[in-house]
């Protein structure tokens, strides 16, 4: 039998040996997750998991609070709050709102 022959065959030979590490990862050991069979089956069988409430898209607000939260938070700390100036009639006297 020639060299070249000879290394074929121990080649091949090799190259099938490597197919059988795969069955060596088989271990006769328990899982973390042994005993979960009951829970798994369980939540694959539940119609709807969710919340009822989740489906309600009305969300309950008050604009106005909103708009004045949104403000006092733009207003930059220890600022006054600002006034309007309202002029009434022709004498030209203002009116400043008290806060």
């Amino acid at each position: 039998m020639s060299k070249s022959k000879l290394l074929l065959i121990l080649l091949g030979t090799s190259l099938l040996a490597g197919c059988a590490a795969d069955y060596l990862n088989n271990y006769d050991t328990m899982t973390l997750a042994s005993g979960d069979s009951q829970r798994t089956n369980q939540l694959l069988q539940t119609v709807d998991p969710y919340n009822p409430s989740s489906n309600n898209t009305k969300i309950e607000g008050d604009g106005a609070r909103s708009v004045g939260v949104v403000q006092k938070y733009k207003m930059p700390p220890g600022a006054a709050a600002p006034t309007a100036t309202v002029s009434m009639g022709t004498s030209g006297a203002t009116n400043t709102p008290a806060n």
